[in-house]
């Protein structure tokens, strides 16, 4: 099993911000510092300050020097594959070889039409992804040639090329043709809900309540049925996820317990107990993180914080249990 790691996913209107707040979560502790891809802010209206996610990525690793970088998740459809690896490599010899690529295929339909993005069906979506992905790695080859349905290029070298030869390639999501390309190439899978009605689990009680721990554990069986028709290993892809996590030094805190009905619980208990949700005191939440790791095998969370409060409990009274 992969060592347990921590990442936090800052929300925030401002690339200062996004800065200062990696700064503090390398110095706490974490792995890895993430921004999400979007024109529209998911979490907010679309006039809501929204800043470019590899501008910040590209600030948080000038300002850091342990913390890996990782878009939680970029869309594949926003940037030509060429350029998306010249960004990504770009990146990634700047901080030292700390960039992980997330990658998904993409899902706020009206961010994409109303900035001049065609936003087709999700099987050509997934098709695009899976071409930007062997563009990806073919720029990191001496060999940059690739000819497919969608993109091309021909001796497109991309020099300097990654740190270590190659990037790591994290991909979002849980539907089966992102599996079926989790399966072949993903070094990383952060499984989350489906957001198929245009919205991220955080505004869809639908989505989040269906996507209980059963259904998780199905989806990483079949992630792994995959991998073995194609010859990977379980261990070959580390599992992830992308969770809200609350942190209060008083059992069954009313803010949490609101938190929970926000995302479209019940009930408080529900709620601790989804792979969307991490909530209680520090004591509670170390034994659902050792019961999820044991269980599910997922070794990687992404945590958006509830406040700060909850960032400071965890690295106090979590974080330390696991290293």
């Amino acid at each position: 099993m992969n060592a347990v790691k921590f990442g936090i996913f800052i929300n925030t209107h401002s690339v200062q911000e996004a800065v200062e707040q990696a700064v503090s979560a390398e110095a706490g502790g974490f792995y890895s510092a993430s921004v999400n891809d979007h024109f529209y802010s998911p979490l907010g209206s679309p006039e809501t300050p929204q800043i470019e996610c590899f501008t910040a990525l590209t600030a948080m690793a000038m300002a850091t020097s342990s913390i890996r970088l990782a878009p939680c998740v970029a869309s594949a459809s926003f940037r030509s594959p060429a350029l998306l690896s010249k960004i990504c490599a770009s990146i990634d010899t700047l901080s030292g070889g700390r960039f992980i690529c997330g990658l998904g295929a993409g899902w706020q339909d009206k961010e994409y039409i109303n900035h001049g993005y065609p936003f087709p069906s999700l099987s050509e979506r997934l098709e695009q992804l899976d071409e930007t992905i062997q563009i990806l790695k073919a720029m990191s080859s001496s060999n940059p040639s690739y000819t497919g349905k969608h993109f091309q290029i021909n001796d497109a070298f991309n020099n300097p090329r990654p740190m270590n030869g190659t990037i790591p390639l994290m991909l979002g999501g849980s539907g089966t043709g992102l599996l079926q390309i989790a399966a072949r190439e993903a070094n990383i899978l952060n499984i989350i809900p489906p957001t198929g009605h245009g919205k991220d689990f955080i505004n869809d009680p639908v989505a989040t309540i269906k996507f209980d721990m059963s259904v998780l554990k199905k989806r990483i069986a079949v992630l792994h049925e995959l991998m073995a028709a194609g010859g990977r290993k379980p261990e070959d892809v580390e599992l992830g996820g992308l969770a809200l996590l609350g942190l209060s030094p008083k059992k069954d805190d009313q803010s949490l317990k609101d938190l929970a009905s926000h995302l479209g619980f019940g009930d408080y208990a529900s709620a601790q107990a989804a792979p969307v949700a991490l909530l209680g005191t520090a004591q509670e939440v170390r034994k659902e993180l050792h019961k999820r790791i044991s269980e599910t095998g997922v070794t990687y969370y992404i945590f958006v914080m509830a406040n700060p409060e909850t960032q400071e409990i965890f690295e106090k009274d979590v974080l330390p249990d696991f290293t």
